[in-house]
C-alpha cells in the first residue's frame, strides 16, 4: 500500500538531498554570498531512510542538491540503493538533478551502478549568457559534453532543465527548442519561483507557461501529447515529432491536486511541499536511537498532514522556509 495524504494523494516520488553545497550560483537561485548552511549525513543514514521510505510505498527516489555530484561515495551509493525493493518486488527508480559540470566521467560509472536516469540544468546556450547566469566562467563545455556523455551512458531520457527569467533569458526558448532537436534530449521550461536567496521574486519575472508555448510555436508548431496524471511537466512534440519539450508552470497552472512528492533535506527533514514553511527532523529522531518502526510512524504521521497547495502569488504567501539549494531541486 502506497502512502496516504490526508488529500487522499498517493505519495510515490521521494527527493533526497544529499548535500547543499554547489559549485554554481546561478542568479535565480543564490546570491552569491551564501555557501553551506546545513550538515550532510552519511551515505548510510540516507540509505536508511530511503529503505524505510520505499517500505511504505515509495517507487521513485531522485538525488539532488546542491549539486549532489560533488559528493565522494555517490557511485557506490547508487549502487546500494538500487538494491532495495519496493513493496512490489521491484527496484526502485532513482534519478539524479545535476548542473552537469562534473558528469561527463560519472555518467557511465553512475549508470553501471544502476541510476535509470539524469536531468541537467542548463539554462542558456549562448556560452557567455550560460557563464553571466552562473557565474561560473568556462563551464557551458563541460555541461554540454556531461549531456552527452550521460546520453551514450543510456541514462535515457535525459532531460535538460532552463528556469526562465523574465529581461533575461527567455531569448533562449527557440534555441533550447532547436538543442532539443539537435540533441535528442527533453528540454523543460521551468517557471521562476521563489526560491532564491535574495528573495527578489516577483509576478513580474515569470516567464508563463502560454508565452513559451506561443514563442516556440512560432518558430515551429507544437504538438501537446499525454502525461501522467502527478508528472509536473505539461509535455509537448515539434509537428514533425523531432524534439520534446516540456513545461513545469507551477505559477501559472498549478499542480499540486496530484502532487505525488516527498523531500528529504541534506540534514535528514522531511519537507512536503517544495514550499513548506516548516520540516520534520527525521534525523533527530534516529540520533536518538529510535527503531525502524518508530521513524515509520513518524514518517506516516508527517506525510498525513502534507498541505494542499502552495499560494504563490496570493496575498497571505509566506516564503519557504528554505531556500532552493538548501532544500533540493
Amino acid at each position: 500500500m502506497p502512502l496516504f495524504d490526508k488529500h487522499g494523494r498517493a505519495i510515490t516520488d521521494l527527493r533526497i538531498s544529499i548535500t547543499d553545497r554547489c559549485n554554481y550560483k546561478c542568479v535565480y537561485c543564490r546570491t552569491g554570498t551564501d555557501g553551506p548552511a546545513y550538515a550532510e549525513l552519511s551515505f548510510d543514514e540516507y540509505l536508511r531512510m530511503a529503505r524505510l521510505f520505499v517500505g511504505l510505498g515509495i517507487t521513485k527516489i531522485r538525488l539532488t542538491g546542491g549539486e549532489p555530484l560533488l559528493r565522494n561515495g555517490l557511485v557506490e551509493f547508487v549502487r546500494k540503493v538500487a538494491k532495495l525493493r519496493t513493496v512490489e518486488g521491484e527496484r526502485p527508480d532513482i534519478a539524479l538533478t545535476t548542473n552537469g559540470d562534473l558528469l561527463a566521467g560519472l555518467a557511465q560509472p553512475l549508470k553501471d551502478a544502476g541510476l535509470n536516469r539524469v536531468t541537467v540544468s542548463l539554462d542558456a546556450v549562448e556560452p557567455e549568457l550560460f557563464a553571466r547566469i552562473t557565474r561560473v566562467p568556462n563551464g557551458f563545455d563541460n555541461v554540454v559534453a556531461g549531456i552527452r556523455a550521460a546520453r551514450r551512458a543510456g541514462l535515457d531520457p535525459v532531460k535538460v532543465n532552463c528556469v526562465l527569467l523574465r529581461g533575461f533569458n527567455e531569448g533562449q526558448i527557440v534555441p533550447l527548442g532547436k538543442f532539443s532537436r539537435e540533441e535528442g534530449v527533453i528540454v523543460r521550461f521551468i517557471e521562476f519561483m521563489p526560491l532564491e536567496e535574495d528573495r527578489a521574486w516577483s509576478p513580474e519575472k515569470v516567464v508563463t507557461l502560454k508565452e513559451i508555448v506561443e514563442t516556440l510555436s512560432a518558430y515551429r508548431p507544437l504538438v501537446e501529447i499525454p502525461h501522467e496524471r502527478s508528472e509536473t511537466a505539461r509535455k509537448y512534440r515539434f509537428d514533425d515529432g523531432v524534439g520534446e519539450i516540456g513545461i513545469i508552470a507551477p505559477v501559472s497552472m498549478p499542480f499540486c491536486g496530484q502532487c505525488s512528492r516527498v523531500r528529504l533535506t541534506s540534514d535528514g527533514k522531511i519537507r512536503t511541499c517544495l514550499f513548506s514553511v516548516w520540516d520534520h527532523d527525521l534525523y533527530e529522531l534516529m540520533r536518538r536511537g529510535a527503531t525502524d518502526g518508530e521513524c515509520v510512524r513518524f514518517i506516516e504521521d508527517v506525510i498525513a498532514k502534507k498541505e494542499a497547495r502552495h499560494h504563490i502569488g496570493e496575498p497571505d504567501f509566506v516564503p519557504a522556509s528554505r531556500t532552493m539549494v538548501h532544500i533540493g531541486g
